[in-house]
């Protein structure tokens, strides 16, 4: 058996440096930490309120579950929850509803998506998420940021869907991808209205207003936020699926809890 007085020599460790690192306790992870008060389950406020949540599943640009999502479910503040509600109201009355993809998002989901972001040899969701864009180019461009808006509890993406809305069909890894942009019958498969690309598109096209959209895809992206503009939410000019309401009640505060 070694003794801890030759590891020492070996090492050049004073023998008491080695001796605590030896014998100390594992470290103990804490517990993860919980949602605020003013934090809600959207599900509480709206159950009407379709959720897909993209990012607890492997069909989002990393091509995996992302940190921090451990369960599919929408959380935001509750000024952010029950300004939603009265969108959908509306909605229901011409047969519509609303669907969001994401709402909170914790730090840790960010973390993960600028780790992704750093590793150019993954790109196995290029051909649907980011087919004109360099991955090296992801922060330069604006895709990628190492805070959000969605940490803050009060950003979702959503879209519309017809009802009676059938379920979207899981996405199959591996599977074969169209770009995002491509015409709608060639898309992956989505239950929404066509908004002109899917959601996440990392394209110019994906902005709100971008001119080459026009028609009914056009009518539609304006139908939403018109919608969302009245009951107090602010559109990000480049991602028609991003919504923030203007009087946030956490406007500085960026937080980890995970979703669950």
């Amino acid at each position: 058996m070694v003794k801890l007085s030759a590891v020492c020599r070996a090492l050049a460790l004073p023998f008491a440096v080695l001796a605590s690192l030896v014998s100390a306790p594992a470290a103990q992870a804490g517990p993860a930490p919980k949602a605020p008060p003013g934090f809600v389950s959207l599900a509480e406020v709206d159950p009407t309120i379709v959720q897909e949540m993209r990012y607890f599943t492997p069909h989002n640009f990393t091509g995996h579950r992302v940190d921090g999502y451990r369960r599919p479910t929408c959380l935001l503040t509750r000024p952010a929850a029950e300004s939603l509600h009265r969108v959908q109201r509306a909605m229901l009355r011409r047969g519509l509803s609303l669907k969001v993809y994401d709402c909170y998002r914790p730090q840790r989901a960010v973390n993960d998506f600028v780790a992704w972001a750093k590793d150019l040899d993954d790109t196995r969701m290029k051909t649907e998420f980011y087919p004109r864009v360099d991955k090296s180019r992801l922060f330069a461009d604006g895709y990628i940021a190492e805070k959000s808006g969605h940490s803050r509890g009060s950003t979702m993406d959503l879209t519309i869907v017809r009802l009676p809305a059938l379920p979207t069909r899981p996405y199959v890894p591996g599977e074969r991808l169209a770009p995002c942009f491509a015409p709608r019958s060639e898309r992956f498969p989505d239950n929404s209205v066509d908004m002109g690309t899917g959601f996440d598109c990392f394209d110019t096209l994906s902005h709100t207003l971008d001119p080459r959209i026009q028609g009914r895809q056009r009518a539609n992206r304006l139908l939403l936020k018109s919608a969302m503009e009245k009951a107090g939410f602010t559109n990000l000019a480049e991602e028609w699926w991003h919504y923030t309401l203007r009087d946030e009640p956490y406007p500085a505060t960026y937080f980890d809890f995970p979703v669950r």
